[in-house]
């Protein structure tokens, strides 16, 4: 008998049970794709014709968008190893005075480079010598309408030239840098068209440019290429000063902006580096390129389609500690090229 009253009153509470459930799943429903959601779930079991029911929980559901290939890995890139392990599936390290090649890894697969565009950018703009304390207002034709990223300069703000460059090169600042091409004598197509003729004169055969941010995948290179801009931007003293820049304070109305540089390595006592720019989107992965004083030699870096937020910089460590291991013959290691 007691065992009777016992499975009524579980069947009862089932019953109880139910219409909270099915109200809970119907506010799961109702929510948009990608938010969290909190729902309790009753689940039943039955055991030898015995309804048990669990206790609701409680869970988290986050919904995720895989992630976006990047070029390297859809053309297979990141299975090519090397010596140091690197992360990056593309790398490139060069004495900068001996044009020796110490370490190269696909260094001429041609890859989206992202904001490593930017040095090229701040090249074009140190040497067209315009007026850097010319004042240039952010407006909608520089709104990010392909990648939709975000800004802190709003439409509107007003800075110097030189303001912008200094937060295009130092904190990769996408309006800043197109705000910076498109008033450009001539506009913005006489501005890329000036970034693919120094290329071209660099001799950066693999190289293109479509704007002059690198949110576009269209803008392309090569290892061999960008260690040519490398070694022609480490020459440039306002390139060198603006992207080496630990951080700076910028006034923007009423307000003072802090904008901080996205290499952290050029706060890091145990580097010495001449000139520096990172970048990423999905398209390219995380890339770096600098050239850096390592073990009395100037080195240029070049590390592309690295997979995590954080191996470009490891890749980068690993070189150092590499090259300060053998500062006589570390190096030419060369590992499977890829043909562009």
């Amino acid at each position: 008998m007691n065992r009777v009253v016992r499975t009524v009153a579980v069947s009862l509470l089932a019953l109880a049970l139910a219409p909270l459930t099915q109200a809970a799943d119907q506010a799961i429903a109702k929510k948009p794709h990608g938010a969290v959601a909190k729902q309790a779930r009753v689940s039943k079991t039955f055991q030898g014709g015995r309804t048990s029911v669990m206790k609701a929980s409680r869970r988290s559901v986050v919904r995720l968008a895989p992630p976006k290939p990047s070029f390297g890995q859809l053309a297979g890139l990141h299975a090519t190893t090397d010596e140091l392990d690197l992360r990056s599936s593309v790398a490139l390290v060069m004495d900068q005075d001996t044009n020796e090649i110490l370490l190269s890894k696909n260094d001429s697969a041609v890859l989206p480079i992202a904001s490593l565009t930017k040095m090229m950018t701040g090249l074009i703009i140190s040497e067209a010598k315009l007026p850097m304390d010319e004042q240039i207002t952010i407006t909608d034709d520089d709104v990010d309408t392909e990648k939709h990223s975000s800004s802190r300069l709003r439409v509107g703000t007003t800075l110097s030239r030189g303001e912008l460059m200094h937060l295009a090169l130092m904190s990769s600042e996408n309006r800043a840098a197109h705000a910076l091409g498109r008033t450009y004598p001539g506009g913005l197509s006489a501005f890329v068209e000036a970034m693919n003729a120094k290329a071209q004169l660099l001799g950066m055969k693999d190289t293109r440019y479509v704007e002059p941010t690198g949110l576009s995948s269209r803008n392309q290179s090569s290892a061999q290429d960008l260690a040519r801009l490398v070694g022609t931007a480490a020459t440039d003293p306002m390139v060198r000063e603006f992207s080496t820049s630990p951080g700076a304070q910028v006034a923007v109305g009423k307000r003072t902006l802090q904008f901080s540089n996205t290499n952290r390595l050029v706060k890091n006592p145990a580097w010495d580096i001449v000139v520096q720019k990172t970048g990423f989107i999905n398209e390219a992965g995380q890339c770096l390129v600098m050239q850096a004083k390592v073990a009395g030699r100037k080195l240029v870096m070049v590390f592309l389609d690295s997979a995590g937020k954080l191996s470009r910089i490891a890749d980068a460590e690993r070189v150092r500690k590499w090259i300060e291991a053998n500062p006589q013959n570390g190096g030419n290691i060369v590992v499977r090229q890829v043909s562009s």
